[in-house]
């Protein structure tokens, strides 16, 4: 039973502190739309999404004007195109990202992922296909996203694919350098996806999920900020604790929803995400618990300890308050979209060698970082292929959303608008790894690979 005292609460970490369900992402499978003819195709997907999700961003609206509850987003995960499209008798997907981008523009949800290919052993046809059409499909549309998984511990990394997705996202900013290359935003690059992820851009709809699911992604870095200014100089158990006893109250109001959504749309609840994920707004930064831990700015000696008590804690108090916990469920570091992110750039304290530090121990990777438009392709497959050895090594889930700004150099600034944010140019080693790149072929999986 909820006592007064929990209702005020969570009516204060509301008001005060940025608490918000930041999305209900509706999972839909698709593996019943192909068929040999891209427009019957596309066809049967668009009518598929839009009756699927027909009443979802009203569901969403109603929940959110009944308990009070902020709900940012409403979105869509679809099985991955490269899969769903594979029998389409086709040179390009462009057609499908185009329907949709409409099947979203009619139910009227803020994006729709699963423009996606899992390579992370090698190519089919399909994800030949989707790859290439990638720059083309977000350069022309709206609300697509797009992901592709190119490593994993069990598979090792690809390689062939890692240089590919360098020249694929040079080519999404010049297609979309108008718009301060944008589309890269819409892009993310992974090893060990997780197939219920409801956040964007990597969100889509795995093999293995059911026909629809409601997947809800909670988030509260606020609130975490100031639980821990009631324990300012206590030591690290204490702030473990309080980290732990947040998430888990922020963690059931996401389940409320999720459980709520679920009953009224008919469709199975998967999983709460709770992931502290930040926003542009003064106070919602994980950059800020790092610093109220003791950090003069994030970024300083101490910063990646620091993010490994967070991002435990946070996993911990989530699995005390829901049986049901997945996606990626802990902190991002997105460096545009966290206003303590961005200054700690700014002031000179946070550098993107920092940044893959802290990857080893946060829930993404390197995300939303803006760098020179004149970094070379070979050099972002570098930074692509470290984050995905980390992910390798490490059994965890990394990832890179990099965005080449065509026009920009070091100390610009670029913005991208709404939960987006604004970011300065980050510099970027100058030493070049084209040799490496190179080279292809696939890197072997590590020995902790073999667990049968």
């Amino acid at each position: 039973m909820l006592s007064v005292q929990d209702i005020l609460e969570t009516n204060r970490m509301i008001a005060e502190n940025n608490l918000d369900v930041r999305t209900i992402t509706m999972g839909i499978s698709l593996r019943d739309c192909g068929h040999p003819d891209v427009k019957i195709f596309c066809r049967n997907i668009y009518e598929k999404i839009t009756r699927a999700a027909e009443r979802l961003v009203q569901t969403g609206e109603d929940i959110e004007a009944e308990y009070g509850i902020p709900i940012i987003n409403k979105r869509i995960a679809v099985t991955p195109i490269a899969i769903v499209a594979e029998s389409c008798r086709t040179d390009s997907y462009v057609a499908v990202a185009e329907a949709m981008d409409a099947a979203a523009k009619t139910v009227g949800v803020n994006f729709i992922g699963g423009f996606s290919a899992l390579v992370e052993k090698g190519y089919t046809k399909g994800d030949e296909i989707l790859i290439r059409s990638i720059p083309e499909a977000l350069a022309r549309t709206e609300r697509v996203c797009s992901s592709v998984n190119l490593g994993s511990t069990k598979a090792g990394i690809n390689m062939n694919c890692v240089r590919e997705m360098g020249h694929i996202i040079k080519r999404i900013a010049e297609l979309t350098s108008d718009r301060d290359a944008i589309g890269c935003a819409k892009l993310v690059v992974f090893t060990n996806v997780p197939e219920d992820n409801p956040f964007m851009a990597g969100a889509f709809h795995g093999v293995g999920e059911a026909e629809t699911t409601i997947n809800v992604g909670v988030s509260g870095p606020g609130v975490v900020k100031r639980a821990l200014e009631e324990v300012r100089g206590q030591d690290f158990g204490a702030v473990a604790e309080t980290i732990k006893r947040t998430a888990f109250k922020i963690t059931r109001v996401g389940q409320l929803v999720a459980q709520e959504a679920s009953r009224r749309l008919g469709v199975p609840f998967g999983i709460i995400d709770l992931s502290l994920a930040p926003t542009p707004a003064v106070g919602d930064s994980v950059a800020y618990i790092l610093e109220e831990m003791g950090l003069e700015s994030c970024g300083a000696p101490g910063t990646t300890a620091a993010l490994a008590i967070l991002n435990d804690a946070v996993k911990k108090g989530g699995l005390m308050a829901s049986s049901f916990v997945g996606g990626l469920s802990g902190a991002f570091i997105p460096v545009s979209e966290d206003a303590g992110m961005i200054a700690a750039v700014e002031r000179g304290s946070l550098t993107l060698e920092k940044l893959e530090a802290m990857t080893c121990v946060c829930s993404v990777g390197l995300d939303m970082i803006a760098v020179p438009g004149d970094t070379s392709a070979a050099t972002i497959s570098a930074i692509i292929a470290d984050e995905a050895a980390i992910g390798m090594i490490n059994n965890k889930t990394t990832a890179v959303r990099i965005i080449p700004v065509p026009g920009k150099k070091v100390g610009d600034q670029v913005e991208f608008g709404g939960l987006l944010g604004h970011s300065p140019i980050m510099k970027v080693n100058s030493f070049r790894s084209d040799d490496f790149i190179a080279r292809g072929g696939r890197i072997p999986a590590p020995i902790r690979s073999l667990t049968n």
